[in-house]
């Protein structure tokens, strides 16, 4: 099984190189962030073409994620527990085969002296207290998303311009250690250990040419997971279109007969 997750920055916008990229990788289940629109507005109906299937909790113009899948999706859940009233599109999961995938968009967090550094920490803190209980049932689960944090300074072209950023504060950083340190594994790093390997590089001052990025879309994996793991890397090709995402997608295999 083949997953992967993919931050469009508006569904609308990259559905193109969305299609093209679907018909080339052909993964299983596909985690899309930063759609920007309604349910309603989903192009579900091209995506059903190419053989997907689609749950989504959507926003206008901000946020909204969704899960792609060959398979049909059971037990979806919409949105994370812990606020009743955050009414922000930013989580989804469903069981796709034996394996429950989230898509998640955490937070950006800036500027850090705001409440939205503060939204960012308390959301992290749902999300790991999500974690826990997924753990408890000894599933294989993937959190797969754009997580807007730089684990470490290997994962960031500028540590230093960066130090004042949300993306890499240390209490950022502490909550995503205490999320892998319940028992998940990051499948990249199973396989890459090199630093400065990006799945994010900003529109501005020739970023992408330059191969200034960030490592902030992860996919994270239980241990009944990680034991089904084969591969995972990031395929820089989508970033590379015109009319590209800032973001590529990052993907990971399951081998299912385990």
């Amino acid at each position: 099984m083949k997953i992967a997750t993919f931050n469009v920055n508006s569904i609308k916008v990259r559905l193109p190189i969305l299609l093209g990229w679907l018909e080339e990788a052909r993964p299983d289940v596909v985690c899309l962030q930063e759609i920007k629109c309604l349910a309603g507005d989903f192009p579900a109906l091209e995506l059903k073409g190419l053989g997907y299937h689609a749950e989504i909790i959507g926003q206008k113009t901000y946020n909204g994620v969704a899960i792609l899948s060959r398979e049909p999706p059971r037990d979806v859940l919409k949105g994370l527990a812990g606020d009743a009233g955050d009414e922000q599109a930013r989580y989804i999961e469903a069981t796709i085969g034996e394996v429950r995938v989230a898509s998640l968009y955490l937070p950006n967090g800036n500027p850090v002296s705001t409440e939205k550094f503060t939204y960012k920490l308390a959301w992290m803190a749902r999300l790991r207290a999500r974690a826990a209980a997924l753990l408890a049932e000894e599933i294989p689960f993937v959190l797969a998303g754009d997580y807007n944090v730089c684990p470490t300074d290997a994962d960031v072209f500028d540590p230093a311009g960066f130090r004042d950023d949300a993306l890499c504060q240390p209490e950022s950083r502490r909550q995503l250690r205490a999320l892998l340190n319940l028992g998940l594994t990051d499948a990249f790093r199973v396989f890459h250990r090199e630093p400065h390997r990006y799945s994010f590089w900003d529109y501005q001052q020739g970023r992408w040419y330059r191969d200034e990025g960030l490592r902030i879309d992860h996919l994270l994996l239980s241990p009944q997971a990680a034991d089904r793991l084969t591969g995972a890397d990031i395929d820089k090709s989508p970033r590379g279109k015109e009319k590209a995402s800032d973001h590529t997608p990052v993907w990971c295999e399951l081998d299912a007969s385990r």
